[in-house]
């Protein structure tokens, strides 16, 4: 009877936890609705690993703009389209800034650097990236100074084919790598120095830098400025900083070969504004509504990461009557942002008039966020804006683009990989104006 009475006990204990688990859960409320889950597999018999953007915009008619999909085990949160993605990533951007798990890069950067980070460590790291972006210059030479001083380098080596076809992927990736390496080295490279003293000075100015912003911190012991830390930084922006702005002036030249009428209304406004015997500069930019705009255009068009870098929430949360637990990835889908119909009519047509007003002035519009939105918006965002502009004009400053095929032939559609939209291969002359 003792042994029975034990056991009664034992099972009413077992009832009552469960009871209670289950009130807790039925309180906290119902995670988004979404496609059924199998075991191992999760949701990938819904989804198209050619063109996942598709497969979620196709969920997105089913379950609404919040649903649930399961990578393998992993729960991810879709959010799709503008006004959810703005609740989120600005309207509840403290509990939408965590950073999503991106095995690949967390097994690399082990979660130190800007991109992978979380927490303090990220909220400090990203401080410092700003203000090292912001005041940059260490006595020499603004960023400004420095990307025009590339552009003049690139219009140099282009000039240098003599107008022969060629792709002009590596120029680009070489000029944009060296802004960055004005940033971490405080110098550029030649492109065709090799010479290993170089290299070791610059790495010498490098590491005296490093320690003059380390130097404050010495002796805290819980400082995130150590020099595993700022070296995961490092790589973060060579990876963000040079992938992304060559990528979109590589896809934005072989979308400026389609339209040769484009860019001769481009070429017009900067003979208006600069001429041909200065470098263009950020200031210019308010004076050409029409080349900002078909900037504007080219970065919308391309849809660089239509997915978006993966958020987390930081704690659990209520959005929109469901429940998200902390540490849930978050997909804020740039796409369906950045083609919105509504906003951008026809938005599968490159148009610059998507960015300008009935009289021709630039028009401003909340949905341009290919940079992202929120507290976890691209830390680059300045810098990249400032040498997509100023590389861009001085190649048109400089030549007109003929391209290898004609122009109707030219497939300006992207080459879709998991997370990003490239340009297909192409070549181009470069004819001097």
């Amino acid at each position: 009877m003792e042994l029975l009475g034990t056991v009664t006990i034992f099972l009413l204990v077992c009832i009552s936890c469960l009871l209670v688990a289950t009130w807790s859960r039925s309180q906290k409320g119902k995670m988004p609705p979404g496609p059924t889950a199998f075991p191992i597999l999760g949701s990938v018999l819904q989804l198209n690993p050619w063109n996942i953007p598709e497969s979620l915009k196709e969920l997105s008619k089913k379950y609404g703009p919040v649903f649930t999909i399961h990578l393998g085990s992993e729960k991810v949160v879709v959010l799709y389209g503008y006004d959810v993605v703005k609740e989120a990533l600005i309207d509840q951007a403290d509990n939408f800034s965590g950073r999503g798990s991106l095995p690949l890069l967390k097994k690399l950067l082990q979660g130190t650097g800007i991109l992978t980070s979380n927490g303090e460590t990220w909220k400090q790291i990203r401080r410092f990236t700003l203000t090292t972006l912001r005041d940059f210059g260490m006595g020499k030479k603004s960023i400004e100074e420095r990307i025009q001083e590339e552009a003049r380098f690139l219009v140099e080596r282009i000039r240098n084919t003599k107008e022969r076809p060629f792709n002009p992927g590596n120029y680009l990736v070489h000029a944009v790598s060296n802004i960055i390496c004005s940033v971490i080295f405080g110098d550029r490279f030649d492109y065709e120095d090799k010479k290993f003293l170089t290299l070791i000075d610059l790495l010498e100015e490098n590491n005296n830098l490093q320690n003059s912003k380390s130097t404050q911190e010495k002796g805290n012991a819980h400082s995130e400025f150590t020099t595993e830390t700022l070296s995961r930084t490092t790589i973060d922006l060579f990876l963000a900083g040079t992938g992304t702005t060559s990528t979109t002036l590589r896809y934005g030249i072989t979308i400026l070969q389609k339209y040769p009428e484009i860019v001769e209304k481009v070429q017009k406004e900067i003979d208006s504004v600069i001429g041909r015997d200065r470098s263009p500069s950020v200031a210019d930019r308010s004076q050409m509504p029409y080349t900002d705009a078909v900037v504007h255009e080219i970065q919308r068009f391309i849809d660089f990461l239509p997915i978006n870098v993966p958020h987390a929430v930081t704690k659990d949360i209520k959005f929109r009557g469901y429940f998200i637990p902390k540490d849930t990835m978050i997909f804020p889908m740039l796409h369906p942002i950045l083609h919105d119909n509504k906003e951008f009519p026809n938005p599968e047509k490159f148009d610059p008039g998507h960015f300008l007003n009935a009289d021709g002035t630039f028009k401003r519009s909340d949905y341009f966020m290919p940079f992202s939105a929120g507290k976890r918006i691209c830390a680059g965002e300045g810098l990249a804006r400032m040498e997509i502009f100023i590389f861009l004009t001085a190649i048109l400053q400089n030549f007109t683009l003929k391209s290898a095929v004609d122009c109707k032939d030219i497939d300006i559609s992207p080459v879709t990989t998991t997370l990003a939209n490239i340009p297909r291969p192409y070549e181009v002359s470069f004819l001097p104006r």
